[in-house]
């Protein structure tokens, strides 16, 4: 789980260096690393369909054996086509392990479920922890190309080890439900209000720190911070996340995942606006919060629908709306990266992404029955 988030949100420290790299500008890298989100959240929801009719080893080592090829991939190719390809396949496989391993470790737990999401969880505050730093250190140090390699040599024996490792529940072994069943299933879904309002409200919760992560570390630079120190606050956000996966897991356990959700949205959002004044100080509070709200948000998203649809479907239903993501990351980064880079400044970006905060703060609560 530390490396399904971390790779795919540092994508503002991957962006400079590799548009030096390659001679491509910003905004066009920020379109692959669009491609790389909307796999990471369409292409592996789509296969979460598919694979709660599938061995999950099976799938968790098909996606290591793919993170290990792509790890030479930039030796060989370095054009804007290539490289789309190599990040939709690298979103590809991360998602895929993330929505496994989201959905079957909690079947493992019924009474503290919310409390065991968090734990498994922690993996992706880690990821978001560590691996901003750890990809601006190899790229200065090692350059692009033997950095990407090495960091996606680790990824793939990571999932090696969650492939060899990871099964469900004798008794909750591979869905009975058809193929032809789950997508029959979908498409009745599709067809309800509170499917469509859950469907924003979640694929929301992803986009405000999809939207966010264009544009940090450059803020963070613009308020003084050099880039090392920028890149190091940014994964403060994740570091602070890890306290948030735990306790929101166990305060879900006690007030409600649903309530704990919406708590956590309501952080981000009082996090994200504490960005507009230039202290450092309020800057360093607005990173506190914004780490919880995240947290909070990464975590209790799979309890909140595990307690509105059929907990069989297990995989099925966080492949459905891992889609929700994808939708909205096709557009964050290259808005993020515009935003910034035609007002000359940061303040659209941010009431941006307050705006997507809150939206999905109304949908979320409207689509759970609160309104």
């Amino acid at each position: 789980m530390v490396f399904t988030f971390g790779t795919p949100l540092s994508y503002g420290i991957l962006r400079g260096p590799l548009s030096e790299a390659f001679g491509l500008s910003p905004v066009a890298l920020s379109s692959v690393f669009s491609i790389m989100l909307f796999t990471f959240f369409i292409g592996s929801g789509a296969i979460g369909v598919v694979a709660a009719r599938l061995p999950a080893r099976g799938v968790l080592l098909a996606c290591a054996v793919a993170t290990g090829f792509l790890g030479p991939a930039l030796y060989v190719t370095g054009s804007y086509l290539g490289l789309a390809v190599v990040f939709a396949v690298l979103g590809l496989a991360l998602g895929s392990v993330f929505v496994l391993l989201a959905s079957i470790v909690p079947r493992w737990f019924d009474a503290r479920r919310g409390a065991a999401t968090g734990l498994i969880f922690v993996g992706n505050g880690l990821g978001l922890f560590v691996l901003p730093p750890v990809w601006q250190y190899v790229l200065a140090s090692f350059g692009v190309r033997r950095g990407f390699l090495l960091v996606l040599s680790a990824t793939a024996i990571a999932f090696l080890s969650a492939g060899v490792t990871c099964r469900r529940p004798r008794w909750a072994s591979q869905s009975a439900t058809s193929i032809g069943e789950l997508l029959g299933w979908v498409r009745r879904l599709a067809g309800t209000r509170s499917f469509r309002l859950l469907f924003v409200g979640i694929g929301l919760a992803f986009a405000w720190y999809q939207l966010l992560a264009a544009y940090a570390v450059d803020l963070f630079a613009a308020r003084g911070l050099t880039e090392a120190a920028a890149s190091t606050v940014f994964g403060l956000i994740g570091g602070v996340s890890i306290v948030s996966r735990i306790g929101g897991g166990y305060l879900a356990d006690r007030i409600g995942s649903r309530r704990a959700f919406l708590a956590s949205l309501g952080c981000s959002a009082a996090g994200i606006v504490l960005f507009f004044p230039p202290p450092i100080s309020m800057l360093a509070v607005g990173v506190v919060l914004v780490g919880l709200g995240l947290g909070g948000c990464a975590t209790l998203y799979v309890p909140v629908l595990m307690q509105v649809y059929d907990p069989e479907k297990d995989t099925a239903v966080i492949g459905v709306f891992n889609v929700a993501g994808g939708v909205g990351a096709l557009a964050m980064p290259p808005l993020g990266t515009a935003s910034v880079a035609y007002t000359g400044g940061y303040t659209v970006a941010i009431l941006l992404t307050v705006l997507v905060t809150v939206v999905a703060f109304w949908a979320i609560a409207t689509g759970t029955g609160a309104g």
